[in-house]
């Protein structure tokens, strides 16, 4: 047969790409900050993902696990995930140092809907480690701020300590063209600089909000979104504007395994970003 002929195979979905550990760092007693780049440098700056997806990172003889990408896709290069020990996977990850190999593959899941957000005003509400998956998003909308209209971020952890990113977050209170806020529930230190109260406290700082040109995207533990949801509704903004980031029980990230699924909802593939809609018809999401 003639070689220019001969059909492709396609690429094994399950094989990771060796990865290098570029940076890690501690961000809280039990979640560090990792800088990850795909060791060919060709490949990764080809590697295309969108804001809202996420990767498997696997360690060899530990395992694999599903991970937010927090980094931007506008910043290609290097990819960036705030990860949680708690497994056989993170305690491996926890162990690695700069420049050790892992392997990643992805990205996978679905992405927030960002050509229907230009020219919306967006409300970002973060807790907890759900600022992972809504860093991505938020560092795009800065790195486009002119296609976007008012930008605010909603920012909670139950003490200072356990703030995410919380000098990144601080300094982005200096810009002019986002409305930054941040709260502790409870501040045990005597030197918080900002707010103290659940992260609905800081709905009364938004001011007017036109509900029709608005999204409203939400990540946190599960026990806030009860309440975190009653505030954005509240605003009347309609609920396939309200999103949410969910990543229930996911496993291979292809749908395969079926670890996440929930009737016909594969949470791998059908999410991670769910509207409203999708979880007040299948409250088993969150």
């Amino acid at each position: 047969m003639n070689g220019e002929n001969k059909i492709k195979a396609p690429a094994n979905p399950f094989q990771p790409e060796p990865a290098r550990i570029v940076r890690t760092y501690p961000l809280t007693d039990d979640v560090n900050f990792f800088q990850i780049r795909i060791a060919d440098m060709e490949k990764a700056l080809s590697f295309q993902y969108q804001t809202g997806q996420f990767a498997m990172i696997s360690v060899l003889g530990a395992g694999e696990a599903p991970f937010s990408i927090s980094s931007t896709p506008s910043r290609p290069g290097l990819l960036e995930f705030c990860i949680r020990k708690a497994g056989t996977v993170t305690n491996a990850l926890f162990q690695m140092k700069e420049n050790d190999l892992i392997g990643l593959r992805g990205p996978y899941g679905n992405t927030f809907p960002i050509e229907k957000m230009q020219g919306k005003d967006i409300v970002i509400v973060m807790g907890g480690l759900g600022a992972a998956p809504l860093r991505s998003v938020l560092l795009y909308l800065l790195d486009n701020r002119d296609q976007f209209g008012r930008v605010l971020l909603l920012h909670g952890a139950k003490r200072p300590a356990e703030m995410l990113l919380r000098e990144e977050f601080f300094s982005l209170k200096e810009r002019e063209d986002l409305e930054c806020y941040l709260t502790v529930d409870e501040d045990d230190t005597g030197e918080w600089p900002a707010d103290v109260g659940l992260v609905t406290q800081l709905f009364k700082k938004l001011g007017n909000i036109n509900p029709e040109n608005t999204f409203s995207l939400v990540c946190g533990p599960p026990i806030m979104y009860k309440f975190v949801l009653k505030e954005i509704l509240k605003l009347n903004i309609p609920k396939d504007q309200i999103l949410m980031t969910l990543e229930r029980r996911m496993k291979c990230g292809v749908g395969k395994c079926g670890h996440c699924a929930i009737d016909y909802i594969y949470t791998c593939l059908d999410g991670p970003v769910f509207t409203y809609w999708d979880v007040i018809h299948m409250r088993e999401l969150i």
